[in-house]
């Protein structure tokens, strides 16, 4: 941990920066597996609106 003092004697904490990386490009596994979850996200919020609308 990286610290420093001030002229007044007060601590300055400074957390550890983490190492930086590229993030890769999804496999088509990946996509697919976004795909189903969009669809099942989609299905639920749409599922939730039309009986929020029977409700009321």
């Amino acid at each position: 941990m990286y610290t420093t003092t001030n002229e007044e004697g007060i601590l300055n904490n400074y957390a550890a920066e983490p190492k930086m990386y590229y993030a890769e490009y999804p496999a088509i596994w990946e996509q697919r597996k976004y795909v189903l979850q969009g669809l099942i996200a989609t299905l639920i919020v749409t599922t939730l609106v039309l009986v929020g609308f029977s409700v009321s």
